[in-house]
């Protein structure tokens, strides 16, 4: 049947680590222990090399989120998380890794279910494992690991950790002695209710939290019973590949020398190919063109910055946390705006946490503003004019504009 190493490691390198050895489908373990800290790694060299390894890393060094993203793909919707996450975020996109879980939407109506942790932090954990000889293929966040249905919530306490489960995309991990904080979370979110199910003594828990004991088990042997390989932290650049046998690294040989022979056939493709890098040439330049129609302003486009251009334009009209909210506003307000020509908008700015477009305008005269404040109305919209000011041949008035839908969801 088969046997599998579970392997539990800390955030830092003398942190303790956890071990346990059972029977794939089956819950009795065959061994388990600790290790005082990474550096003691090699002890399990040999228990892993003929058994699979499943490694759990602390869910604290992992931001686990749900967002509504727009967009109407997959791989839309993956680009766009990292930065609808940055202002949240303690460090730059760019030092970090994000993981997805396949889950298509819950009922929320969040489609998105990202796991952003840093690079160096998941790095080292790799270098531990590689310094021992262990070959790992699935790494996953301990909480994720604790049993889950939709009607109660379950914890157990790993070390000084204690782990929560509070969803299917929903954990907490924190030290003991931060109970007071968490409770006023629970009190907050009105979630003392119904009973947090623990498989292991909680230390420090306040008289507030309600607490359900069931039958003491080992921490470690809950996760390793109970985790789920639909989601691993070892994707895109970290997916690990299978490992091959010399048979087939001899047939990986005979096909590069096959791929060799074709390579040199399609050096005559030469002639095409150079007939796609013109006309990559001719979209690039189609890109910018119309990224300076829609900002005159700009004087100088490379394709190479156009996106890092468009997101610092948003951010100027909104946090970018908030961006899904201001696009399905400005989708209402174009048509508007369109249908009264004669105003001019000269800035657009957004308030995210108001859910609010703000819009300083110019027209020649003060009926196209009452004309625009209609239309906008009849899209749905709820609109307030400001004072409109007389500036020689023009007047410039003012817009502050929400949505009617965003209000009652709110």
């Amino acid at each position: 049947m088969g046997e599998t190493l579970f392997i539990r490691l800390g955030s830092q390198a003398e942190n303790k680590i956890h071990w346990l050895i059972k029977i794939n489908g089956q819950e009795d373990i065959i061994a388990s222990g600790e290790l005082p800290n990474a550096s003691e790694l090699e002890q399990l060299t040999e228990k892993a090399s003929a058994r699979e390894v499943v490694v759990f890393v602390p869910a604290s060094d992992v931001a686990i989120k749900s967002l509504k993203v727009p967009g109407s793909s997959q791989r839309a919707i993956r680009l766009a998380a990292p930065y609808m996450l940055e202002e949240t975020l303690a460090q730059d996109v760019e030092q970090l890794c994000f993981t997805f879980n396949d889950t298509k939407q819950d009922e929320q109506g969040n489609n998105c279910f990202v796991a952003a942790l840093e690079r160096k932090q998941l790095e080292l954990w790799l270098q531990w494992l590689a310094d021992a000889g262990i070959f790992c293929k699935l790494i996953i966040p301990d909480a994720l690991a604790l049993p889950f249905d939709n009607q109660s919530r379950s914890a157990v306490m790993l070390g000084e950790q204690v782990l929560i489960r509070l969803g299917e995309w929903q954990v907490m991990s924190f030290e003991a002695n931060a109970w007071p904080i968490i409770a006023k979370h629970f009190t907050d979110n009105d979630e003392t209710k119904s009973a947090i199910m623990a498989y292991s003594s909680l230390s420090q828990v306040p008289a507030e939290i309600n607490v359900e004991y069931l039958p003491e088990e080992l921490p470690l042997a809950i996760l390793a019973n109970n985790h789920s390989r639909k989601f691993n932290l070892l994707q895109g650049e970290f997916q690990v590949k299978e490992k091959r046998s010399a048979a087939s690294v001899n047939w990986l040989w005979v096909a590069g020398i096959a791929c060799f022979a074709l390579v040199i056939n399609f050096t005559l493709k030469g002639a095409q190919l150079y007939t796609l890098s013109q006309q990559v040439s001719v979209i690039e330049a189609e890109i910018i063109e119309n990224y300076k129609a829609a900002f005159p302003e700009t004087k100088r486009v490379k394709v190479s910055t156009v996106r890092s251009q468009l997101r610092q334009k948003l951010a100027e009209i909104g946090n970018s946390d908030e961006s899904a909210g201001f696009l399905s506003l400005l989708v209402k307000l174009e048509p508007a705006l369109a249908s009264v020509p004669e105003i001019k908008p000269q800035t657009l700015k957004f308030d995210g946490k108001r859910q609010e477009v703000r819009m300083q305008t110019i027209a020649k005269d003060y009926q196209y503003f009452e004309k625009l404040k209609v239309a906008l109305e009849k899209a749905g919209l709820t609109v307030n004019l400001g004072a409109q000011n007389n500036q020689g041949d023009q007047i410039s008035g003012s817009f502050s504009i929400t949505d009617k839908a965003s209000k009652g969801r709110s």
